[in-house]
């Protein structure tokens, strides 16, 4: 026999269905938390990136020596740091990044060893700017000639990328991985270098003609830190809908019994506002809205004068 639509929206939960659905709430409160956790790592990564950002890339340039000497590496925190670099264009040794478009320009960015005129020296690999691919697709537009002879380039310094296991045509590249830039312009593997490279500024106190510059950082910190707040509210409102349920449940179930247990005897001893609410004859006719809200006893009182009146 198919129950009634009384009986099936008066039905109380069982203990098991109230623990599976403590479970499924926590469940979800904790991926919810976990997901909060992941966006704010991402916005305390890129709010530390922006921070060394703004902190470097308008210092005043200084000599390469002041930061690294050959063989050190870059520390994260140097990057865009600008350098003085004083000294020459290895000749004939551009070599081409390949698959790095500026903005929506496909194209490819032209990487230089140059070598420091310092004791002892070092070579540095310079990004000197960005040239937009040519016609056929498959090589760059007129790359300008390297400048030649004695050079004074300010940089700023970048981290060393990972190296790269796809291969590229000849004299390009797929990474700037310093190893494999030099390798790829054929300076020996003992060249004396450090572990990062430089986006160049100017040269000789002009930007590099014929290239593009190449663009500035992106300082936005993205949507991280309000997706954090919106992950962690989903996770309060998870719990906090889970209580109002077994709130309501328990005043459903408080009201069924009082109706089970016949008549509304209200004590005389019971305060007028809470007599009101257990018995309506005792209500006036129409109170007004703001009446009745100001009149409303709270629920912990009615709970406990229903369970004294079941009670007695």
């Amino acid at each position: 026999m198919t129950a009634s639509p009384s009986t099936e929206v008066h039905r109380t939960r069982s203990l098991r269905e109230w623990l599976v659905l403590l479970v499924g709430v926590l469940v979800v409160a904790a991926l919810c938390v976990a997901a909060g956790r992941w966006q704010w790592s991402r916005y305390e990564t890129k709010k530390a990136r922006v921070d060394t950002i703004q902190a470097n890339f308008s210092a005043t340039p200084v000599p390469l020596g002041d930061l690294l000497a050959p063989g050190e590496v870059l520390a994260a925190g140097d990057q865009w740091r600008p350098v003085e670099l004083q000294g020459s264009y290895v000749p004939g040794a551009e070599v081409l990044l390949r698959n790095r478009p500026v903005g929506s320009t496909p194209g490819y960015h032209v990487l230089v060893p140059f070598e420091v005129a310092d004791d002892p020296a070092v070579t540095v690999v310079i990004d000197r700017g960005f040239v937009p691919m040519g016609s056929d697709g498959a090589s760059p537009a007129d790359v300008p000639a390297t400048p030649t002879g004695t050079t004074t380039v300010i940089a700023r310094l970048r981290l060393d990328e990972a190296p790269s296991d796809r291969g590229a045509p000849a004299g390009q590249v797929q990474r700037i991985n310093v190893a494999q830039v030099l390798a790829t312009a054929g300076l020996p593997a003992t060249t004396a270098t450090i572990g990062g490279y430089g986006a160049l500024v100017v040269e000789d106190g002009e930007p590099a003609p014929g290239l593009f510059r190449l663009p500035d950082p992106d300082l936005d910190l993205g949507s991280h830190l309000s997706y954090t707040f919106q992950w962690f509210v989903f996770a309060i409102g998870a719990i906090g809908g889970f209580l109002l349920l077994l709130r309501r449940e328990r005043r459903e179930a408080t009201a069924r019994a009082a109706a089970a247990a016949g008549p509304v005897v209200v004590p005389d001893d019971t305060p007028d506002d809470v007599a009101a609410w257990l018995d309506p004859s005792r209500r006036s006719a129409e109170p007004s809205r703001s009446r009745r809200r100001a009149s409303r006893p709270s629920d912990e009182e009615i709970e406990d004068a229903e369970a004294e009146r079941l009670g007695r």
